[in-house]
Protein backbone atom coordinates (compact mmCIF):
# COMPACT_ATOMS: atom_id res chain seq x y z
CA UNK A 1 0.00 0.00 0.00
CA UNK A 2 1.31 3.19 -1.09
CA UNK A 3 2.11 5.53 2.28
CA UNK A 4 -0.15 8.59 2.79
CA UNK A 5 2.24 11.75 2.80
CA UNK A 6 0.87 14.56 4.81
CA UNK A 7 0.03 17.95 2.65
CA UNK A 8 -0.69 21.62 2.76
CA UNK A 9 -4.08 21.25 1.72
CA UNK A 10 -5.62 21.81 4.76
CA UNK A 11 -3.86 24.83 5.58
CA UNK A 12 -4.84 26.18 2.08
CA UNK A 13 -8.16 25.81 2.14
CA UNK A 14 -8.56 27.71 5.51
CA UNK A 15 -6.32 30.59 3.98
CA UNK A 16 -9.22 30.74 1.11
CA UNK A 17 -11.87 31.10 3.67
CA UNK A 18 -10.03 34.47 4.82
CA UNK A 19 -7.78 33.03 7.58
CA UNK A 20 -4.38 34.64 8.61
CA UNK A 21 -2.67 32.92 10.78
CA UNK A 22 -3.10 29.25 10.36
CA UNK A 23 -1.85 26.54 12.90
CA UNK A 24 -1.43 22.77 12.59
CA UNK A 25 -1.77 21.47 16.47
CA UNK A 26 -0.79 17.70 18.35
CA UNK A 27 -0.87 16.60 21.65
CA UNK A 28 1.29 13.86 22.96
CA UNK A 29 1.18 12.02 26.14
CA UNK A 30 -2.74 10.74 27.30
CA UNK A 31 -2.02 7.07 27.66
CA UNK A 32 1.52 7.46 30.40
CA UNK A 33 1.05 7.03 33.61
CA UNK A 34 3.28 10.09 34.67
CA UNK A 35 4.59 12.80 33.34
CA UNK A 36 2.39 16.00 31.85
CA UNK A 37 0.37 16.17 28.71
CA UNK A 38 2.43 18.08 25.92
CA UNK A 39 0.98 20.10 23.16
CA UNK A 40 2.25 21.72 20.49
CA UNK A 41 0.70 24.48 17.96
CA UNK A 42 3.11 24.85 14.58
CA UNK A 43 2.32 28.04 12.13
CA UNK A 44 4.30 27.03 8.93
CA UNK A 45 6.00 29.05 6.42
CA UNK A 46 4.29 27.49 2.84
CA UNK A 47 7.72 28.61 1.11
CA UNK A 48 10.07 26.76 3.93
CA UNK A 49 8.24 23.18 5.18
CA UNK A 50 10.71 21.41 5.51
CA UNK A 51 11.03 17.70 4.08
CA UNK A 52 9.84 14.33 5.53
CA UNK A 53 7.41 15.88 7.75
CA UNK A 54 5.34 13.12 8.99
CA UNK A 55 3.30 11.66 12.07
CA UNK A 56 6.02 11.54 14.69
CA UNK A 57 4.72 8.21 15.46
CA UNK A 58 6.05 6.12 12.18
CA UNK A 59 9.65 8.50 12.50
CA UNK A 60 12.66 7.33 13.84
CA UNK A 61 13.88 8.85 17.42
CA UNK A 62 16.94 10.17 15.49
CA UNK A 63 14.77 11.55 12.57
CA UNK A 64 12.19 13.41 14.69
CA UNK A 65 15.11 14.89 16.91
CA UNK A 66 16.90 15.88 13.02
CA UNK A 67 13.29 17.51 11.80
CA UNK A 68 12.79 18.80 15.06
CA UNK A 69 15.80 21.13 14.91
CA UNK A 70 14.42 22.24 11.35
CA UNK A 71 11.06 22.95 12.17
CA UNK A 72 12.14 25.10 15.12
CA UNK A 73 14.13 26.82 12.37
CA UNK A 74 12.04 27.92 10.23
CA UNK A 75 8.34 28.29 11.85
CA UNK A 76 6.70 29.61 14.61
CA UNK A 77 6.13 26.80 17.40
CA UNK A 78 4.21 26.86 20.76
CA UNK A 79 4.46 24.28 22.91
CA UNK A 80 2.21 24.02 26.46
CA UNK A 81 1.24 21.42 28.59
CA UNK A 82 -1.34 20.49 31.43
CA UNK A 83 0.05 19.03 34.87
CA UNK A 84 0.08 15.59 36.21
CA UNK A 85 -2.49 17.50 38.86
CA UNK A 86 -4.30 19.60 36.22
CA UNK A 87 -4.66 16.02 34.66
CA UNK A 88 -6.07 14.46 37.83
CA UNK A 89 -8.28 17.22 38.92
CA UNK A 90 -9.70 17.54 35.38
CA UNK A 91 -9.90 14.58 33.26
CA UNK A 92 -7.12 13.50 30.79
CA UNK A 93 -9.22 14.43 27.59
CA UNK A 94 -10.33 17.96 28.98
CA UNK A 95 -6.47 18.21 30.46
CA UNK A 96 -4.96 17.53 26.79
CA UNK A 97 -7.43 19.95 25.74
CA UNK A 98 -6.39 22.90 27.65
CA UNK A 99 -3.13 22.30 26.76
CA UNK A 100 -4.01 22.54 22.89
CA UNK A 101 -5.57 25.62 24.22
CA UNK A 102 -2.47 27.27 25.89
CA UNK A 103 -0.21 26.02 22.80
CA UNK A 104 -2.90 28.13 20.32
CA UNK A 105 -3.03 30.71 22.52
CA UNK A 106 1.09 31.52 22.08
CA UNK A 107 0.89 31.88 18.47
CA UNK A 108 -2.32 34.31 18.11
CA UNK A 109 -3.64 31.49 15.62
CA UNK A 110 -6.77 32.33 14.13
CA UNK A 111 -7.47 29.30 13.14
CA UNK A 112 -6.36 26.06 13.89
CA UNK A 113 -6.12 22.49 12.64
CA UNK A 114 -6.22 19.72 15.26
CA UNK A 115 -5.63 16.20 15.02
CA UNK A 116 -8.82 14.33 16.29
CA UNK A 117 -12.18 14.32 16.27
CA UNK A 118 -12.71 17.23 18.77
CA UNK A 119 -12.16 21.02 18.86
CA UNK A 120 -11.54 21.98 22.49
CA UNK A 121 -13.99 24.29 23.84
CA UNK A 122 -11.88 26.95 24.51
CA UNK A 123 -10.02 27.59 21.63
CA UNK A 124 -10.16 31.08 20.92
CA UNK A 125 -10.30 30.86 17.29
CA UNK A 126 -11.53 29.09 14.83
CA UNK A 127 -10.77 25.29 14.31
CA UNK A 128 -11.37 22.14 12.78
CA UNK A 129 -10.77 18.36 13.62
CA UNK A 130 -8.92 16.05 11.44
CA UNK A 131 -9.26 12.68 12.31
CA UNK A 132 -5.61 11.17 11.87
CA UNK A 133 -4.69 14.95 11.01
CA UNK A 134 -0.62 13.98 11.90
CA UNK A 135 -0.57 11.57 8.85
CA UNK A 136 -2.70 14.16 6.38
CA UNK A 137 -1.48 17.66 7.52
CA UNK A 138 1.96 18.84 7.44
CA UNK A 139 1.69 21.68 10.49
CA UNK A 140 -0.17 19.15 12.12
CA UNK A 141 2.66 16.62 11.84
CA UNK A 142 4.85 19.27 12.61
CA UNK A 143 3.33 19.91 15.56
CA UNK A 144 3.54 16.17 16.31
CA UNK A 145 7.25 16.06 15.78
CA UNK A 146 7.80 19.12 18.68
CA UNK A 147 5.43 18.06 20.75
CA UNK A 148 7.18 14.42 21.39
CA UNK A 149 10.49 14.98 21.46
CA UNK A 150 9.82 17.65 23.95
CA UNK A 151 7.71 15.65 25.62
CA UNK A 152 10.29 12.84 25.81
CA UNK A 153 12.66 15.12 27.02
CA UNK A 154 11.09 16.42 29.73
CA UNK A 155 10.61 12.65 30.73
CA UNK A 156 14.33 11.87 30.63
CA UNK A 157 14.79 14.91 32.94
CA UNK A 158 12.50 12.81 35.06
CA UNK A 159 14.20 9.34 35.22
CA UNK A 160 17.33 11.24 36.02
CA UNK A 161 15.22 12.50 39.22
CA UNK A 162 13.18 9.33 39.94
CA UNK A 163 15.19 6.10 38.90
CA UNK A 164 14.41 2.98 38.05
CA UNK A 165 10.71 3.31 36.66
CA UNK A 166 12.84 3.74 32.94
CA UNK A 167 11.30 6.72 31.98
CA UNK A 168 13.86 7.50 29.64
CA UNK A 169 12.77 4.27 27.56
CA UNK A 170 8.81 3.99 27.96
CA UNK A 171 7.78 8.00 28.59
CA UNK A 172 6.11 7.02 31.39
CA UNK A 173 3.72 4.35 29.16
CA UNK A 174 2.56 1.35 31.23
CA UNK A 175 4.98 -0.89 30.12
CA UNK A 176 5.81 -3.86 32.42
CA UNK A 177 8.67 -2.65 33.52
CA UNK A 178 6.96 0.65 34.89
CA UNK A 179 4.11 -1.23 36.49
CA UNK A 180 6.88 -3.22 38.10
CA UNK A 181 8.38 -0.41 39.29
CA UNK A 182 5.50 0.94 40.36
CA UNK A 183 5.11 -2.31 42.73
CA UNK A 184 8.60 -2.01 43.72
CA UNK A 185 9.05 1.49 44.26
CA UNK A 186 6.01 3.07 44.89
CA UNK A 187 4.30 6.26 43.44
CA UNK A 188 5.97 9.42 42.71
CA UNK A 189 4.69 12.87 42.75
CA UNK A 190 4.80 12.75 39.22
CA UNK A 191 2.65 9.69 38.67
CA UNK A 192 -1.14 10.33 37.58
CA UNK A 193 -3.46 9.42 40.68
CA UNK A 194 -6.46 9.28 38.60
CA UNK A 195 -5.04 6.19 36.75
CA UNK A 196 -5.85 3.27 37.65
CA UNK A 197 -2.55 0.98 37.94
CA UNK A 198 -1.51 4.14 39.94
CA UNK A 199 -4.75 4.61 41.53
CA UNK A 200 -4.88 0.87 42.38
CA UNK A 201 -1.44 0.29 44.18
CA UNK A 202 -2.03 4.30 46.00
CA UNK A 203 -5.26 1.92 47.57
CA UNK A 204 -2.97 -1.11 48.08
CA UNK A 205 -0.99 1.20 50.60
CA UNK A 206 -4.13 2.64 51.93
CA UNK A 207 -5.56 -0.83 53.04
CA UNK A 208 -2.30 -2.62 54.12
CA UNK A 209 -1.57 0.54 56.75
CA UNK A 210 -5.09 1.27 57.81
Amino acid sequence: MDEIIPDFTHETLALGRGAIRVVGVDEVGRGPLAGPVTACAVLLDARRIPDGLRDSKVLTREKREELYLRIIDVAEVSVAHASVEEIDTLNILRASHLAMERAVAGLKADHALIDGNMIPRGLGCGGTAIIGGDGLCLSIAAASIVAKVTRDRIMVDLAQQHPGYGWEANAGYPTKAHLEALQNLGVTPWHRRSFKPVHNILYQEVSVSS
